[in-house]
């Protein structure tokens, strides 16, 4: 016999039906387990995306709120940038005074900028506006 000739002519051996001839239960004649619920698996789309959006909303006003107190960490930090270069006169001292009087000034003018982001119909960003306000 040729190399290949017999495995051609008769069809495959190795080939798997996987259509069910049998006759035992199958599984879907099985109940399904204590605390199962199919509605559970198969939720519609609309619960499936309301829960995404309710979960960005959160995720929004989450991120606001951590926006709205960075500035505290700078001002401790510009705190310590004044205390450390001391009641002196010097070009350092005049340096770190200007960018502890313009840093708020700059931020104020730009809080709509910087809470944009967040903007959602879900998400009230007044809060969190006016701790960015009071820090700065």
């Amino acid at each position: 016999m040729e190399k290949g000739k017999g495995i051609m002519g008769s069809g495959r051996r190795w080939a798997v039906d996987f259509s069910d001839n049998s006759t035992a239960p199958s599984s879907r004649d099985i109940p399904d387990p204590p605390g199962f619920t199919r509605a559970s698996v198969d939720q519609d789309d609309s619960t499936v995306s309301r829960q995404k959006k309710d979960a960005e909303s959160n995720w929004k006003a989450q991120k606001a709120w951590e926006v709205a107190q960075a500035p505290f960490k700078n001002l401790l930090m510009m705190g310590f940038m004044m205390w450390m270069a001391g009641n002196t006169v010097h070009l350092f001292s005049i340096g770190i005074t200007f960018s502890a009087l313009w840093q708020p000034i700059s931020a104020l003018q730009g809080v709509g900028k910087v809470f944009e982001p967040y903007k959602d119909n879900k998400v009230d960003l007044l809060g969190p506006k006016l701790l960015f306000i009071a820090l700065n």
